[in-house]
Parts: C-alpha cells; sequence; structure tokens
C-alpha cells in the first residue's frame, strides 16, 4: 500500500539524497576549530603580541570570526548536500 511517499531515491521515506562528500567536508570545517583550540601548546605563550594583548589572547579572539565562518560553510555545504536535484519530483 502506497501513500504517495517516493522511496525510489533511498529506501526510505521522507529521506533526501545526500552527497556524503559534501557532508564530510562540512565536518571537517566544523573539526577544524576544535582541534585548533584544544591543541593548547600550540598557543600557550605570550609573544607576538599584537596591540598590547598577548599571543594567548588574540589568537583565541581571531578564531571567533573563524570559526563563525566556518559554521556558515559548512551550513551552505550541507545545504547543497542535501538540496533536489536536477529531475527530482518535489
Amino acid at each position: 500500500m502506497s501513500l504517495g511517499k517516493d522511496t525510489s531515491r533511498s529506501g526510505t521515506p521522507d529521506v533526501p539524497v545526500t552527497d556524503k562528500r559534501k557532508i564530510a567536508a562540512a565536518g571537517v570545517l566544523l573539526l577544524i576549530p576544535v582541534v585548533a583550540l584544544l591543541w593548547v601548546d600550540t598557543y600557550a605563550r605570550e609573544d607576538p603580541k599584537l596591540f598590547g594583548f598577548p599571543f594567548f589572547f588574540w589568537y583565541q579572539f581571531m578564531w571567533v570570526f573563524i570559526c563563525s565562518a566556518m559554521t556558515w560553510a559548512a551550513y551552505k555545504l550541507t545545504l547543497s548536500a542535501r538540496a533536489p536535484r536536477k529531475g527530482d519530483d518535489q
């Protein structure tokens, strides 16, 4: 008995076709800031200073903007990975 749901593409209803390479790239983009900030030995120092701020502080603050950009890029990649493809019914 069919309820009108298309199961031919993925085998289960309501599951969009997904580009796994884009999803993997999004995961890497989300993982980079985590690794960079958890690896404290790379930035646990005072020099070089930027406008009088020790490296320890301005490096972490810089990652706020980098992480925002990477999160946005991962979001866009995820949307494009699950976007309806040409010829798909909507």
